[in-house]
């Protein structure tokens, strides 16, 4: 497991547990601000940015973002919005709108009443980018359920992959999958890159600014230097 990653520019990061992010969400949320819907907005946005990036080759794409009951879902969320604004062809899948956690929960409806289209079933779905914002580093055991059938599906196609923080499947501290896991192109992670993100798994690595104070990584005793210049989103390895 890495304990740090380095940018272009020759920046050390440090990597962090699940345990840790857990921490940090809570400090910032609870603490010091930014609150949740600030962090998921900004989560979304910079996904959203990643996306049309790499849809900048395709004419006129067509892009399907799957999305979970919690925060990792809600960023999907939140980013299939910005590019609906921006007249993209996108369509949204969540596991369970009958489970989906109270922010995220505001996002949908926001998608929702901008006319968003939200499917019940993806099977017939041919989309040339796949966005996967299922679970995110809340994993505790295997994917299960819609997650599941989300996942499978996904990796039967031979298109434009993308995770959101890490691919849904894997331990975000240890790397380790529970069998079937989101096999993506790319992992744009948030805040602090994850000890459990690996190149072979995780494919390009990512990350993305979400607002959160270095405050709140001196309160861990995080040795943290801002990578982030004029970016918001830059490449790890």
């Amino acid at each position: 497991m890495p304990n740090s990653f380095l940018t272009s520019d020759g920046i050390t990061v440090p990597a962090i547990t699940t345990e840790q992010m857990i921490e940090i969400d809570r400090i910032a949320i609870e603490e010091t601000g930014p609150n949740l819907y600030q962090m998921m907005e900004n989560a979304g946005r910079n996904l959203a940015l990643t996306i049309i990036e790499l849809a900048e080759k395709i004419s006129e794409p067509s892009i399907l973002i799957l999305a979970g009951t919690g925060g990792n879902g809600g960023g999907g969320i939140v980013a299939a919005r910005h590019l609906l604004n921006r007249n993209y062809n996108v369509k949204l899948a969540v596991t369970d709108k009958s489970k989906i956690k109270k922010v995220p929960k505001k996002q949908l409806e926001i998608f929702e009443k901008a006319n968003g289209v939200i499917l019940e079933n993806i099977e017939n779905e041919i989309p040339d980018i796949i966005v996967d914002a299922i679970i995110g580093y809340s994993l505790f055991n295997a994917p299960r359920g819609k997650s599941l059938k989300f996942i499978e599906w996904a990796n039967s196609k031979k298109v434009i992959k993308i995770s959101l923080d890490i691919p849904s499947g894997i331990d975000s501290t240890t790397g380790k999958d529970f069998g079937a896991f989101f096999r993506t192109d790319t992992t744009m992670t948030l805040a602090l890159p994850k000890t459990g993100l690996t190149t072979k798994k995780c494919g390009n690595l990512l990350l993305a600014d979400i607002g959160i104070s270095k405050n709140v990584y001196s309160i861990l005793k995080i040795d943290y230097n801002s990578p982030f210049k004029k970016e918001y989103i830059i490449s790890i390895d």
